[in-house]
């Protein structure tokens, strides 16, 4: 029986109310789950330079964590019901606390061993947080999407410009301008801890009837949303390691290259918060997959074939269709899944595959530059993930549940 939109209206009030210190406690997580990560792009030179890295063993420094979430996605469903959601998410925090230590230790193995417990860590909040929302937020979903996605990328994007400011002209350099994250990791942590002792113990438990359920790598939803997931992750791992880089192949300084970064990710604020709200009142979100497919083509189109006159348009175009793909594959989590036990099965499946094949991207993309000394093909390359995104996202948008 459906539920009459008022009682959904009111019983979304209602949980609102009751969970604020959940939402602010999912509010400090997001905004820990992109800030270790993309404070790396505008620093891949400096780190290169000192530890003598080449471009391609530069690339795996973004491709690293991508692995790491690709190992450790599947699992963190059956973490959450053992431990709990809340739990198993401080942990995550305890983890990244240890990461982002160790790579700020001016060494190449630390670097990389930090680099992939940062990625451990990420990957168990990437998976939970949408079953979090989906198990107290059921009538809230698009909105609790859209708080947590904008927190996500707001952070994301001070960090990349904040990255070379500190690194150089505080003094810090590379390895203190990457560990001063830790601090709010440290912050989360410490507001999240209540959560955990006020936590029902059997918040992360499967339902009864868990062993009657259909394994969701045999549905052909649960594939295209696993493909879109992978391509607009490979999407927005790729320009966080290199489009500092290919922006100062451009012609622009540095700085500027970094702001561009934060530019990328500020201009997907709006729709990162405005597009989940809209899908979830929406039968399909097809509309809403061409326009991002759109926005992608026309701005990586004029990257590959313009000049810098117009470089902070294009930015601003891929920045929002790079916004509106996230925003679209966080809330298929939710829209295509009956519950939250589906939900973080799905969650898990898609980051798993999706990001084993994101990881490709970063150190693919500076062994190309490598080769070819041009971003000319890596650039081509995005063209045919956009157009794989486009395809992918039309049979996920369908309205069906996995």
């Amino acid at each position: 029986m459906s539920v009459p939109s008022d009682m959904k209206l009111t019983m979304a009030k209602k949980s609102i109310m009751l969970g604020w210190p959940i939402i602010l406690g999912i509010v400090l997580i997001a905004m820990t789950m992109r800030s270790p990560l993309t404070s790396v792009g505008p620093l891949v030179g400096s780190i290169r330079e000192s530890l003598g890295l080449s471009n391609a063993a530069a690339g795996l420094l973004t491709t690293l964590p991508l692995l790491a979430f690709a190992l450790l996605s599947p699992f963190a469903p059956f973490l959450a019901r053992r431990f709990g959601v809340e739990r198993t998410l401080l942990y995550a925090l305890v983890l990244l606390i240890a990461g982002i230590a160790i790579r700020s230790f001016n060494a190449t193995a630390s670097l990389f061993v930090g680099t992939a417990l940062i990625g451990l860590s990420i990957a168990a909040c990437n998976v939970l947080i949408p079953s979090l929302v989906k198990r107290d937020f059921a009538h809230q979903v698009g909105l609790m999407t859209g708080v947590y996605s904008v927190s996500m990328n707001l952070c994301g994007a001070i960090a990349s410009g904040v990255s070379i400011p500190v690194a150089r002209d505080l003094g810090f350099g590379w390895n203190g301008a990457l560990g001063i994250w830790i601090v709010l990791v440290l912050l989360a942590a410490l507001f999240w801890l209540p959560q955990v002792r006020a936590s029902r113990k059997s918040a992360g438990a499967a339902p009864s009837d868990a062993s009657k359920r259909r394994s969701l790598w045999g549905s052909p939803l649960a594939w295209m949303i696993t493909i879109f997931m992978g391509m607009q992750s490979l999407l927005f791992y790729v320009l966080i390691a290199w489009l500092p880089e290919i922006m100062t192949s451009r012609g622009l300084s540095e700085d500027n290259g970094g702001w561009m970064l934060s530019l990328f990710q500020i201009a997907a604020l709006p729709v990162a918060f405005i597009v989940p709200i809209v899908a979830g009142r929406m039968k399909n979100q097809r509309l809403l997959v061409i326009f991002m497919a759109v926005l992608l083509l026309v701005s990586l189109g004029g990257l590959y074939f313009g000049g810098i006159s117009f470089i902070s348009l294009w930015i601003v175009l891929l920045g929002i269709g790079g916004g509106c793909a996230f925003s679209l594959a966080m809330i298929f989590l939710s829209l295509r899944t009956k519950d939250a036990f589906d939900s973080a099965s799905l969650s898990g499946m898609s980051q798993s595959v999706g990001y084993l094949l994101a990881a490709t991207g970063p150190i693919l993309f500076g062994l190309l530059h490598d080769i070819t000394a041009s971003w000319n093909i890596p650039l081509l390359l995005m063209l045919v993930v956009s157009i794989l995104l486009l395809l992918s996202g039309i049979g996920a948008s369908r309205n069906r549940t996995v």
